[in-house]
């Protein structure tokens, strides 16, 4: 009777076997990425893979991918005789030795240049010592007996050649100390452009993603993995070129792309999407002059850096490359060059940049000066060792998952009408391609592109315009008496062009930066295209600037300004002027306009626009005076 029992474990055991050997097949697959569309924040990744698989249950399980994947952005898509039965994201560790000997190589020289600084320090407290032992005994001989010439001569040539020994000694090791610690911040330095923060046996996470799929015959099937990751971005920039004024603008659209996602890019289908010098040539804008008791008339920086700012970026010690600064709210941005310094345009709007950095804490800091001296902090957390979601089962062929922040078109792309004229240029063009879907537009690089994950600044030209322009100057003499070139364009927006930094090309000569903002609904897109130092303009006080009366219990203050206007231009120019008046917030203070010269004025603004057309060497004289009554018994702040 036991011999059969025995017998029946027996055969359950080796029934069994086929099952769990099964349960366990497993396929690891190192794919490359195919295609990757950069958003303004993040990346899309594609990989493709053909698998042959067997009856049963199968794990096939994508490694050495991004540790910077968002999970809930992971989805498959499968062809063939097989089902998707879940989908998980994990991050797996390896161990740093197992890095290249490179690595080993820049530990091991580190840890020998600091047991030499260590070496040297001690050495220079010795020294310090024995100069200290050597000064506390110069004094030789008794109080009661003196000390012959020879001796004495014998001591002082001791003493004397001793401490300069000491002193040349200490010199040296100082120098040395210097040398090995430069050697050491440079290791340290490339280990964090690299993206590391860490020197020393650290672990390294790399993500992967696991498909448990099941069929019931051996199978060829084809395998779609996407996701979305992050440190890896593009924002737009443009150059700008205008022959003359007779000739429409022609325009550079670029992408500039960086990505550290420890992915590198190689020969990858790129789409470019939108989902998500130092003098700055930003037009001036007026302030709405609101006139009342112990109020101020508005403010202006009229500094000659307005509308520029620069800065250095370190970690404290060293400068930090590849650090990316936007302006909060737009996609404005720039990177930070070999030396840790940036130079952007800022818009009228622009109120905080923020800076970012693998490994270092993010910031959002106020632009309160011109220069700005930002130090980012390393950041201690890390990441989550282990990240799995599971995304279910499902009984058709393809499985998709849910995409954060990514929205999948359903609806076939159409591709963008070829309205938009090309200028000529000797050159050759990026082929592309402009989609532009239900809310997003892309541009596909038709030639194959390769980008390292280094966090550098690759510059992507994705199209060329020529734009048709109505040409104007534009003047606020009350802020600044330069007189700018206006550039304006109507069916802007067929063109789908982002806000970003403008490189401006006028008569064939760099001028400097402008920013191209479309941000704002308008029939017309305005492009400053610098300042014209060719029109002389001036805003002088005229002879009733300050003239008071008592009228009652009135007290009425008058302002009178004269504003000259020269044109020392061969041709003849269109030219816009601005001012203002204050405009009163309570009923007991009144303002009154005198003399206008003929301009517009916008009664909630205070806005007075003068539109002029003026001849070669043509002079114009425009006056703007107003009154204000107000109680003679109240103080009035008035310009």
């Amino acid at each position: 009777m036991r011999k059969y029992k025995l017998f029946a474990i027996l055969l359950s055991v080796v029934l069994s076997l086929p099952v769990t050997a099964q349960d366990q097949k497993e396929i690891v697959l190192k794919t490359e990425a195919s295609e990757v569309t950069v958003f303004i924040n993040g990346a899309q990744i594609l990989r493709k893979k053909t698998v042959d698989l067997l009856p049963g249950r199968t794990k096939v399980r994508f490694t050495n991918l991004s540790p910077y994947i968002d999970a809930k952005s992971v989805q498959i898509k499968m062809d063939g005789e097989a089902m998707v039965m879940s989908v998980n994201h994990q991050s797996e560790f390896v161990d740093s030795l197992k890095k290249p000997v490179v690595v080993k190589t820049d530990v091991a020289l580190l840890k020998e240049i600091e047991n030499k600084i260590t070496i040297a320090k001690t050495e220079r407290e010795v020294i310090k010592e024995e100069q200290a032992f050597l000064t506390e005994n110069r004094k030789i001989g008794g109080a009661n007996t003196g000390v012959s010439l020879a001796s004495l001569r014998e001591t002082a040539n001791y003493y004397r050649e001793r401490i300069s020994a000491l002193k040349n000694k200490d010199n040296a090791l100082f120098d040395n100390i210097e040398t090995l610690e430069k050697q050491r911040h440079a290791i340290l330095n490339n280990e964090k452009q690299d993206g590391n923060t860490q020197i020393g046996p650290t672990r390294i996470p790399i993500g992967e993603v696991v498909v448990e799929v099941e069929c019931k015959k051996a199978t060829r099937v084809n395998i779609d993995l996407t996701y979305y990751v992050k440190n890896a971005s593009w924002y737009p920039t443009y150059d700008i070129r205008a022959i003359n004024t007779e000739k429409p603008i022609q325009l550079v659209y670029k992408a500039n792309v960086h990505q550290n996602t420890k992915e590198d890019w190689k020969n990858v289908k790129l789409k470019i999407s939108s989902a998500d010098p130092n003098q700055g040539n930003v037009v001036p804008q007026l302030k709405t002059y609101l006139l009342n008791y112990y109020t101020a008339p508005p403010r202006y920086n009229v500094s000659a850096n307005d509308g520029q700012i620069t800065g250095l970026v370190t970690d404290g010690v060293e400068p930090l490359i590849g650090v990316s600064v936007v302006v909060k709210g737009t996609t404005i941005g720039t990177v930070t060059d070999l030396n840790g310094n940036f130079s952007l345009a800022i818009p009228q709007n622009g109120k905080e940049l923020v800076f970012s950095y693998v490994g270092f804490i993010s910031q959002t800091l106020p632009i309160s000066q011109s220069f700005m001296n930002i130090r980012l902090e390393e950041s201690q957390s890390t990441l989550d060792e282990v990240v799995v979601v599971g995304y279910g089962t499902t009984r058709k062929k393809e499985l998709t998952g849910a995409v954060a922040g990514l929205q999948v078109q359903k609806s076939e792309p159409k591709l963008k009408s070829p309205a938009i004229k090309e200028f000529a240029r000797t050159d050759i063009a990026m082929p592309t391609a402009q989609v532009e879907n239900q809310t997003v537009v892309e541009f596909e690089i038709k030639t194959p592109y390769s980008i390292k994950s280094d966090n550098k600044n690759t510059t992507i030209e994705v199209d060329r315009y020529e734009l048709p322009a109505d040409y104007e100057y534009f003047a606020i003499p009350k802020i600044s008496k330069d007189a700018f070139l206006l550039a304006n364009i109507t069916d802007w927006e067929k063109y789908n062009l982002l806000e970003g930094e403008a490189n401006i090309f006028f008569e064939n000569t760099y001028i400097g930066k402008t920013i191209l903002d479309t941000r704002y609904v308008s029939d017309t897109l305005n492009i400053s295209l610098g300042r014209d130092k060719s029109i002389l303009i001036s805003r002088e006080k005229g002879k009733d600037f300050n003239v008071k009366k008592f009228l009652g219990t009135k007290k009425e203050d008058t302002r009178e300004w004269k504003i000259n206007i020269r044109n020392n231009k061969t041709q003849s120019i269109n030219f816009v002027v601005l001012d203002q008046i204050p405009v009163s917030t309570i009923s007991e203070i009144e303002v009154n306009t005198e003399a206008l010269s003929g301009g517009d004025l916008n009664a909630e603004t205070g806005e007075v626009k003068w539109k002029l057309k003026l001849k070669p060497s043509e002079k114009k004289e425009l006056e703007l005076k107003y009154k204000v009554k107000y109680p003679k018994d109240r103080v009035l702040t008035i310009e």
